[in-house]
């Protein structure tokens, strides 16, 4: 028991983060690099439209592809308002 009460002496214990709080940066963190693969998503749909030359089926696969990051950003919106939710539930 020697190492808690240095532990509590030093302050460490109190200044560490809850769990809470690395749950939510871990969260958020994910959530962030959804957002770079989201805009990069948006890159190649666009470059897939614009090279497309008329060809019905490549505008066909690259309209599905940007109705698909629309949902997945509606789905990352809602993850954020879950998140928020949960966080504010906890703290």
């Amino acid at each position: 028991m020697e190492i808690i009460s240095v532990a509590h002496a030093a302050g460490v214990i109190e200044e560490a983060p809850r769990l809470v709080d690395v749950g939510a940066n871990v969260i958020y963190f994910l959530l962030r690099i959804f957002g770079v693969l989201v805009i990069i998503a948006s890159v190649i749909a666009g470059m897939m439209y614009l090279t497309s030359s008329g060809d019905e089926r490549k505008i066909e696969v690259a309209k599905r592809a940007a109705t698909w990051i629309v949902v997945g950003i509606f789905v990352a919106l809602g993850a954020i308002i879950v998140t928020r939710q949960i966080i504010s539930f906890l703290s």
